[in-house]
C-alpha cells in the first residue's frame, strides 16, 4: 500500500455545451425474458493456510536472493511475477503479462483468466505484488497476492464452472502510486470496463496485530464479506486507513463496483479494537509497514487464514450467483445540459414489463461529464417521487466527471414506472452535462 494517492486536478477549460440535446426522452428498452430459477451458489472450499504460507516463503526467498526486496524495476519483482505465472499456467489459467514503464523502469501486470463463465459479466480479484525497496514486502503485499493465488488454484482444483467469468490480477508499481492497476484500467476499452461486474482488492491481509476491516464501497460486495465474518463471530469495521490508497481506487474511479479486505497498516490499534480482536492496543496493526522487518515472520496466521477463506467465499458466492439476463437494464443516452450553479435537471428511464418491486441492490450507473464534479448533487428519483441520494456536494472534490455505479435498496418501490436521475450544479464557473445513465435490475 502506498503512502498516498496523487490527487487529480480539474480540467482547465469548460466543456462546450453548444448543441447539446436537452430532451430526456428514454431510450428504447428491452423487456427481460423469463428464466428458470437459478441454482444456489456453491459453498467455497477451505483454503489451506499451509499453501498460502508456502507462497509467502517463496516470495521471501525471492527477495533474499535479489537484494532483499521485490520492488518495481528490480529483479525480485520480475522473479515474483514469474513464480505466480508458472503456478497459474500449470493450473489451466490463460495468463498474460502486461508491460508498462514507470520511473524509467519496466513494470509488469499479470492477468489470469479462468475458462468459462459469462464473458459479459466478469468478477475480478486483484492484489499488488510489488514491495517497497526497503524490504521483502511479505505482508505488504505478499499476503494479498498469496491469498488470491491460492484461491485461484482452488478454483482449478475444484474445476469450478462459475456463472460469471473469473479473472485475477497482480499489479506492479502500486507502491509508486497505483501505477500498474491504473495502466490496466486506462487501457481497457469502455466496452470491456462495462463487463466487469465487480473488483475485489486484497492489500495486507495478514498484519501481525490485525484488525478485520471491510471496504464499504459496493453494498453487495461489502455484505458478502460481512456475512462471512459474522458466520465466524468475528466483528468487522469499515476500512478507512487505506481508503483510496490501493488498487481498488483505479477501478472505482471509472465506475466499476469495488470491495475488499484489509488488516491494518501503520495506524494504532485502540483498546476497544484489542478487546474485540485480540492483539496489543497502543501498537500499530503492522509495526513493520514499509520496513525491512516486513518479512515472513511479520504475519499473523489466524488473520491470513480467515482472510484467505473470505476471498474464496466471495469468489464462490459472487462468481456463481446468477448473472443478469441480457437486456435486463434500462438506459437513457440522450445528453442533458446541466446549468452552471442553476436549477436541477432530470433524465428519465421508463421501466416496464416487470412484476413486483425493484431489488434491494438496484444499480444506477451514471456517466456525467463535468469539469468540477464536487459541484454536483446527484439523486435517483423513484416513480413515486422517493429520493435516493447518490452523490453529495463536495467543495474539495476538484476532479472531473462522475463515472460511477451506485447501489440503492429500492425494494420498497414498485419496479415499473418513470425513474429519474436528478442532477444539480450548486457552484459557479464549471459546466457539464449528463452523458448517459442506466438502471440494472
Amino acid at each position: 500500500m502506498p503512502l498516498s494517492l496523487p490527487r487529480r486536478t480539474a480540467a482547465a477549460a469548460a466543456l462546450a455545451l453548444a448543441g447539446l440535446l436537452v430532451s430526456a426522452a428514454p431510450a428504447a428498452t428491452a423487456v427481460p425474458t423469463a428464466t428458470a430459477a437459478p441454482a444456489p451458489a456453491l459453498a467455497a472450499p477451505d483454503i489451506p493456510i499451509a499453501n498460502v504460507k508456502a507462497h509467502l516463503t517463496e516470495l521471501q526467498s525471492i527477495a533474499t536472493a535479489n537484494g532483499g526486496n521485490r520492488a518495481h524495476g528490480r529483479a525480485g519483482y520480475k522473479a515474483s511475477i514469474d513464480y505466480v505465472k508458472a503456478k497459474l499456467d500449470a493450473a489451466g489459467f490463460t495468463t498474460s503479462l502486461q508491460q508498462f514503464t514507470s520511473s524509467g523502469a519496466t513494470g509488469y501486470n499479470l492477468i489470469a483468466d479462468w475458462p468459462g463463465g459469462d464473458p459479459n459479466r466478469i468478477l475480478m480479484a486483484g492484489a499488488h505484488l510489488d514491495s517497497v525497496t526497503s524490504g521483502a514486502g511479505i505482508n505488504d503485499n505478499g499476503s494479498g497476492s498469496a491469498g488470491i493465488l491460492e484461491t485461484a488454484l482452488a478454483v482449478s482444483r475444484a474445476q469450478l464452472q462459475p456463472a460469471k467469468h473469473l479473472r485475477f490480477g497482480w499489479w506492479g508499481a502500486e507502491e509508486l502510486g497505483l501505477v500498474g492497476s491504473k495502466y490496466y484500467v486506462n487501457n481497457l476499452p469502455a466496452a470491456e470496463r462495462s463487463k466487469i461486474s465487480g473488483y475485489l482488492n486484497f492489500d495486507m491481509i495478514g498484519s501481525p496485530n490485525p484488525g478485520y476491516f471491510v471496504y464499504d464501497d459496493d453494498p453487495a460486495i461489502e455484505k458478502t464479506f460481512k456475512d462471512y465474518f459474522a458466520g465466524l463471530s468475528v466483528p468487522t469495521e469499515i476500512e478507512t486507513e487505506g481508503d483510496g490508497r490501493s488498487d481498488h481506487a483505479s477501478f472505482k474511479n471509472v465506475g466499476i463496483p469495488v470491495g475488499g479486505l484489509f488488516t491494518g497498516a501503520s495506524r494504532t490499534k485502540s483498546a476497544a479494537q484489542a478487546q474485540k480482536w485480540g492483539g496489543t492496543s497502543g501498537q500499530a496493526f503492522d509495526r513493520c509497514y514499509h520496513s525491512s522487518c516486513d518479512s515472513s515472520a511479520n504475519i499473523n496466521d489466524t488473520a491470513l487464514d480467515r482472510n484467505s477463506d473470505a476471498i474464496a467465499h466471495a469468489i464462490w458466492t459472487l462468481g456463481t450467483e446468477p448473472t443478469v439476463p441480457p437486456g435486463d437494464f434500462y438506459e437513457n443516452t440522450a445528453d442533458v445540459a446541466i446549468p452552471d450553479n442553476g436549477a436541477a435537471v432530470t433524465s428519465t428511464v421508463t421501466v416496464s414489463g416487470r412484476t413486483g418491486n425493484a431489488p434491494a441492490t438496484l444499480k444506477a450507473a451514471v456517466d456525467i461529464k463535468h469539469t468540477w464534479r464536487g459541484d454536483l448533487v446527484v439523486d435517483l428519483l423513484a416513480p413515486d417521487g422517493t429520493v435516493y441520494p447518490l452523490k453529495p456536494f463536495s467543495s474539495s472534490d476538484s476532479a472531473d466527471n462522475v463515472v460511477a455505479t451506485y447501489t440503492v435498496n429500492a425494494s420498497s418501490e414498485v419496479a415499473n414506472g418513470a425513474w429519474k436521475l436528478r442532477v444539480q450544479d450548486r457552484a459557479a464557473q464549471d459546466t457539464g452535462y449528463i452523458d448517459s445513465w442506466r438502471l440494472t435490475f
